[in-house]
């Protein structure tokens, strides 16, 4: 336990008030924070120690209801499922069906529309539909660091590309991230016609992919670098690990999905089956639960060749083992925290961002002239930088297992996500609620821990009002509801 943490428990746990009168004790405290702080220039009076809890949001991307081991799925998530042991897991946890909209509700607190993202789409400039984050709203990173938080983000931003749009200009005080809904795991190559190099900034200047360096693994260790470097100065930190795993295209090391080799040979049908039954001993969903009928695209699996189960079995073992990294490197920001003494002071919200992912560009007749050019899906060279593969509909249904559809889909499949709440606050660990909530709740919610009222104007502009709803009386166990 840091000088931080620890001055928060002394803060919180005894009533004494210190003044002129109890200088023996003022002079105790301050002895401690020289102890606990040597080595370090910083000051450690008790009148600047912010004892606010630091706040971490991981989004995994396009990640399926039915992957999570917490919530009966067969991928080894164990510092994951850590997280839900020690904190709530959410049953009825809604998103939007695409990625761009939830993002824009997630650091807002509001409607899509009202932030500026009505749509997938970053082109449309109508009320409601620009494309980016606008001015009606204020962000999570911006009302934290003004009010004294340090402010990170690494991964994808998908929330406008010019400049007045970049995380820099919307609150992060450090960022890395791809600007683009989706782009290579490797390498910067674009992955669409209309976008031949995914772009990157890092702290609102353009950036370079480290060709080689993989997506999930480098914005673990910029995300931990920025933590790092100023992780003695007593100021909480708001970090934004926003993945872009287990997204398309399924790309990850052979050590990762050789873990699930020959694993899902029975076929997605089979697995869409097991999943329900595994969900419902978990108890994440009912004991009447139900699969709903297969989406129209999905072809039965026995009507399938040799050499397309082959291959299709081969989609499912690299997005278990992209989930099986990212679960790595989530683990590799817990050991980080544990050892610079902050893991205990961080509230963490694992969640993502909408359903599974149904598409399959590469059999799209507008798209796949394009990718078979510049992409080689050999079923040798499946899973490699110079690959790009999605596991269509049919993986999607049993990641979305037992919700009807998935990812672009106003259903249960396409809205349900998993969600974890654990850390400070959070009482009665290891709990799964089926409350209502949206991802619109998840500002509210770090406002009131962070003790911070939304404002009514930003920077000189008049601000919609919050829509969601803060949890911490039911996630402290103040309310039932």
């Amino acid at each position: 336990m840091n000088f931080r943490s620890y001055y928060g428990f002394i803060k919180n746990n005894l009533t004494f008030k210190l003044n002129h009168t109890n200088s023996i004790l003022t002079f105790l405290l301050v002895l401690i924070g020289i102890t606990g702080c040597s080595g370090t220039s910083e000051k450690t009076s008790i009148d600047t120690v912010d004892t606010r809890p630091n706040i971490l949001i991981l989004v995994a991307d396009d990640l399926g209801y039915a992957d999570l081991g917490c919530y009966g799925g067969d991928i080894a998530t164990p510092n994951i499922d850590s997280l839900a042991s020690n904190g709530i897991r959410f049953s009825r946890f809604h998103t939007a069906p695409m990625c761009a909209p939830t993002r824009a509700m997630l650091l807002t607190g509001n409607d899509n529309h009202i932030a500026g993202v009505g749509r997938q789409a970053l082109s449309a400039q109508v009320f409601g539909y620009e494309g980016y984050l606008t001015n009606r709203v204020a962000t999570i990173p911006a009302l934290l660091k003004k009010d004294g938080y340090h402010t990170y983000m690494a991964g994808k931003w998908h929330l406008g590309t010019g400049r007045s749009a970049n995380p820099y200009e919307k609150g992060f005080e450090r960022s890395f991230v791809l600007l683009e809904g989706v782009g290579n795991h490797y390498n910067s190559q674009g992955l669409f016609k209309g976008i031949p190099v995914s772009h990157y900034t890092e702290d609102g200047k353009a950036a370079k992919w480290p060709d080689g360096e993989y997506s999930t693994d480098l914005y673990t260790d910029k995300l931990i670098g920025y933590i790092d470097q100023y992780k003695d100065d007593n100021r909480p930190f708001f970090a934004y690990a926003a993945y872009t795993s287990p997204h398309w295209p399924l790309q990850v090391d052979e050590a990762y999905w050789k873990k699930y080799e020959g694993r899902y040979n029975d076929g997605y049908e089979k697995l869409k089956e097991d999943r329900l039954l595994s969900l419902q001993r978990a108890g994440m969903i009912p004991e009447d639960a139900v699969l709903p009928p297969s989406h129209p695209a999905v072809r039965s699996w026995d009507s399938l060749s040799e050499t397309e189960k082959k291959r299709e079995s081969r989609k499912m073992e690299l997005y278990a083992g992209m989930v099986d990294n990212l679960d790595v490197n989530i683990g590799r920001i817990i050991k980080y925290l544990k050892e610079i003494g902050e893991y205990e002071n961080t509230l963490i919200i694992f969640m993502s961002d909408n359903g599974a992912a149904g598409e399959d560009y590469y059999n799209n007749p507008g798209i796949k002239p394009y990718i078979n050019p510049y992409f080689n899906n050999n079923f040798e060279t499946m899973g490699e930088a110079n690959s790009l593969i999605s596991y269509g509909p049919q993986w999607a249904e049993a990641g979305s297992s037992p919700f009807r559809y998935y990812k672009e889909y106003a259903t249960n499949g396409g809205i349900i996500a998993s969600m974890i709440m654990s850390g400070p606050m959070v009482v009665k660990q290891n709990r799964i609620t089926d409350n209502f909530l949206t991802v619109m709740d998840i500002a509210p919610t770090l406002y009131e821990i962070a003790n911070i009222d939304y404002p009514s104007e930003f920077n000189g502009t008049a601000l919609f009002p919050l829509k969601g709803k803060s949890l911490v009386p039911f996630v402290s166990a103040k309310a039932n509801t």
